[in-house]
């Protein structure tokens, strides 16, 4: 008990999308339908009673728009969540409430905890400890896969006090962590990870280390914190089993994001542009095979002479195509969501090129068609959709004005695609807010940097601070001095 990871079923992560999806404006019609569609199906196979109620209850329900009203005899609600697309009511969500229905599944949830509670009597009354444990890790359970927040919060942590197996403890934590995700409550989810890691400290395995390296990187990313995230989600590429938490596409696309906004132009190269496991999806197709054949990982003699004897005939070079269905690389993972349908790369691939490569009309072309088919259409980033919108741009315009003292601002708007009077307008905010040092010339139609120079900005705080250092050292000199001459 403790080796293998446990309680990674529920909550299914997958559900909150869909809500997400019928909440979202942005998403067609068919993937509101399809989500509207599986939400249903889950919800009775399931028995979600609890979680129903929240999505569809006539007054509570944040699904209902009839539920922006008050009731006239208000109850308090049965959970709280932030899994909407928008704090606004949705409209058109054709999510009926049937009472019957609800009847029902909450006669079968009862009927259930019943069994839960016989098993758990019995276990103490016949069995050990061990058993003991099951029935309650049952229950706990339970309360993940119907939806209720609270009660799932509440049994998690109560098995966990009766826990002493150090590996299962920190199972409890990283379902509570996805507990956390699936309601969107961020507080409990930096609380989760902070007692997780602690528990990783003090000797949680190499597969636990990993998983919970996962967790904090998408945690980060829904907080906006891509700086911190990128470096713990690039490493997650090579080592991700976390198959609970998101599928490996939905990875690499944070992976490529965090990393194309926060990563200084050495580091973008290789562990965004350069990496095998980036490269094996975004790549051409001759990168694409070499990297996942391992030869792009195995060093410089991964293609020496002698091993061709070992190689396998390759068709011709056709056509890339970013189109990838990354399903079967979660074969082995222990779980294994919904099936992944392929995922259309190309707007990362061209914003990857064109962002490292300085072409900088496509890499804006580039930034939309992401903004559209990624920002807009997932839970964690459609919130920060314009922040990372915004911040790419300063970092393109950041990228082409450190290369140069003076530039045409016709040049620079022709480079962008984009017109005078619109690059005049962005690079103003920038400016004002002190995030790029330059000014702008409307008269002569140039932009200036005035960037200081690093090395001599350098000089002067050494002297600055060494002057500072040695009036300190004189000082206590002196009242050293001072103070020997009253002893004698």
């Amino acid at each position: 008990m403790g080796s293998d990871p446990q309680y990674i079923k529920y909550p299914d992560l997958n559900l909150a999308q869909h809500v997400f999806n019928l909440s979202n404006p942005a998403c067609p019609q068919t993937v509101r339908q399809t989500s509207l569609k599986r939400l249903q199906d889950v919800i009775s196979e399931n028995k979600m009673a609890p979680f129903y109620r929240h999505l569809a209850h006539p007054v509570e329900g944040i699904l209902n728009h009839s539920g922006e009203g008050v009731a006239q005899h208000p109850t308090k609600s049965l959970l709280t969540s932030n899994m909407l697309a928008s704090r606004k009511s949705p409209q058109n969500i054709d999510f009926a409430w049937d009472e019957s229905l609800y009847q029902s599944l909450v006669e079968d949830n009862r009927k259930e905890l019943e069994t839960f509670q016989k098993e758990e009597d019995e276990a103490e009354e016949a069995a050990g400890e061990t058993e003991v444990l099951a029935a309650r890790g049952k229950r706990a359970e339970f309360w993940a896969r119907v939806g209720d927040k609270d009660k799932a919060i509440e049994s998690h942590e109560a098995l966990l006090e009766k826990t002493t197996f150090l590996g299962t403890k920190i199972d409890l934590m990283l379902a509570m962590i996805r507990i956390g995700l699936f309601f969107g409550d961020t507080h409990s989810v930096k609380k989760s990870i902070e007692r997780a890691n602690t528990l990783i400290e003090s000797g949680g395995d190499w597969d636990r280390r990993n998983r919970l390296k996962a967790y904090k990187g998408l945690h980060l990313l829904t907080i906006r914190s891509y700086n911190l995230a990128a470096p713990l989600l690039l490493d997650s590429l090579s080592t991700f089993t976390s198959y609970e938490l998101c599928s490996y596409s939905s990875l690499v696309i944070y992976s490529i994001l965090a990393g194309s906004l926060s990563l200084k132009r050495v580091d973008f190269k290789a562990k965004v542009v350069d990496a095998p496991e980036i490269k094996a999806i975004l790549g051409p197709g001759e990168d694409r095979l070499a990297a996942l054949t391992g030869e792009v990982s195995s060093g410089p003699g991964a293609q020496d002479e002698e091993m061709k004897d070992a190689t396998v005939t390759r068709a011709a070079p056709t056509t890339a195509t970013t189109v990838v269905n990354l399903t079967t690389l979660g074969a082995g993972s222990g779980i294994q969501s919904e099936t992944e349908a392929p995922v259309d790369f190309s707007p990362l691939a061209n914003l990857v090129d064109s962002l490292y490569t300085g072409n900088y009309r496509t890499f804006f072309v580039a930034l939309a068609a992401v903004e559209d088919n990624f920002l807009n259409q997932d839970r964690y980033l459609h919130e920060h959709r314009a922040w990372f919108v915004r911040e790419m741009r300063l970092r393109a315009y950041q990228q082409l004005l450190q290369s140069y003292r003076v530039v045409g601002l016709n040049s620079m708007a022709s480079d962008f695609g984009v017109t005078v009077d619109y690059l005049d307008r962005d690079l103003a905010k920038f400016i004002a807010s002190n995030r790029i040092a330059c000014t702008i010339d409307r008269v002569n139609g140039i932009i200036e940097t005035n960037r200081p120079d690093d090395k001599n900005k350098q000089y002067a705080d050494v002297v600055k601070h060494g002057d500072a250092l040695i009036t300190k050292l004189q000082k206590y000199g002196q009242a050293v001095r001072l103070r020997g001459s009253e002893r004698s």
